[in-house]
């Protein structure tokens, strides 16, 4: 009998979505806060370039290549693909549409949490350092007959009168917001490719299991010296190794009967080279974005690489803490919490997941998690075919 997960569980995941949203609009909110603005000279070169009125990647553009068409992508592979092979014949049409739904729900969850928060890292460092873009002088337009009620300090003025720093009070510009001209560390545009393009990487490395190959820890030794003696007691696990035949029989049989062992080289194998272009597009293309920024002349290639990295760190975290990982986890995400620890565990507690289940109707043997997986036995199917098959690869 399938059992409908607890309110309490799902409400929990209801506020889950409304901190992510929550650190969204934070990051949004700051966009309305002056920055620090870092006193310039006007005679640097470095902040001297022409400002660009038309970008190559607007902000529209960026958010429908970096959060609209991974939403759309992760969908439609949770919708198509989910659960895959897994499922056996006659496995009910619920129990398949709940693992859609919650393969949906964790891919969406990860890109949201990568995004919102590297939008509000990236907003935040904004407004603390205050830095110059390359195109400030043009978007300030000076007034020269204020350098002295302006300047910083005048101790270059003995070599030259514009050798001094002067502050944002020397400009006149009235037609596009200053504040953004000091907004040039880190490059929000990096960051938000990152976190939701490498987020889709990873999300499709995992599904379509596009990794170098992993080779799984082996209880027993593949040694034939070292077989007789450990074989007997472990290699029972036999037949949950892939057996070769025909011309690899000999291979895969160094020893005869239960001593059979599977050589090293036969345990894994690498992907087709072709399914790299689910890694090479979503990156070529948040490479890309990052480059326009240089050319348009609103980054310096510090604020680019500072910001890649915090997209690239964002994108990480909020795959893994919904995901496995890539070459163990047989494109899966994590499962549920369970109902009674849907909102918390005490000190001492290891897990998030309890014996319970993730329904309040779960006692530990009917409900629970073993009745869970009674009514989602796919989860065994894909548990064994992720220890070995091309799902762990």
């Amino acid at each position: 009998m399938t059992h409908l997960p607890s309110k309490r569980l799902i409400l929990s995941y209801v506020f889950d979505w409304i901190v992510i949203i929550a650190i969204a609009a934070v990051g949004a909110g700051w966009e309305y806060i002056e920055p620090f603005k870092r006193p310039f000279s006007l005679v640097n070169l470095d902040i001297s370039y022409p400002h660009q009125y038309h970008e190559k990647i607007p902000t529209w553009l960026l958010v429908l290549v970096a959060l609209i068409a991974p939403a759309a992508i992760t969908f439609l592979v949770c919708m198509i693909f989910v659960p895959g092979p897994t499922a056996s014949r006659g496995t009910p049409k619920a129990l398949i549409w709940r693992r859609k739904a919650w393969e949906w729900n964790t891919a969406w969850m990860g890109l949201a949490l990568s995004l919102a928060t590297a939008f509000m890292i990236t907003q935040g460092m904004k407004l603390l350092f205050g830095k110059p873009r390359p195109d400030l002088l043009s978007r300030c337009q000076p007034d020269l007959s204020r350098i002295q009620q302006t300047a910083l300090n005048p101790v270059g003025a003995t070599f030259n009168p514009n050798w001094i720093l002067v502050t944002a009070d020397i400009c006149t510009q009235t037609d596009m917001d200053l504040n953004d001209g000091f907004k040039s560390f880190p490059s929000g545009h990096a960051s938000f490719s990152w976190a939701g393009l490498l987020y889709l990487t990873l999300f499709l490395a995992s599904k379509f299991s596009v990794a170098i190959p992993f080779l799984p820890p082996r209880p027993f030794s593949t040694n034939p010296a070292h077989t007789s003696a450990v074989a007997r007691s472990n290699l029972k696990l036999k037949t949950s190794l892939p057996l070769h035949h025909g011309k690899d029989a000999s291979l895969a049989s160094p020893t005869s009967g239960e001593d059979r062992v599977v050589p090293v080289r036969l345990q894994a194998a690498a992907p087709p080279v072709y399914t790299l272009i689910l890694v090479l597009i979503p990156v070529g293309s948040a490479i890309y974005i990052c480059s326009t920024r240089f050319t348009d002349f609103r980054h310096f290639g510090f604020d680019l690489i500072f910001g890649s990295l915090i997209g690239i760190t964002t994108s990480w975290f909020s795959f893994r803490w919904y995901h496995l990982p890539i070459t163990r986890g047989a494109g899966w995400s994590w499962g549920p919490r369970s109902y009674q620890r849907s909102w918390g565990i005490g000190v001492g507690v290891g897990t998030y997941v309890g014996t319970e289940g993730w329904s309040h109707r779960g006692d530990g043997s009917g409900g629970g998690v073993r009745g869970d997986e009674r009514d989602l036995e796919m989860d065994e199917v894909a548990l064994r075919n992720g220890e070995g098959s091309r799902h762990d690869v």
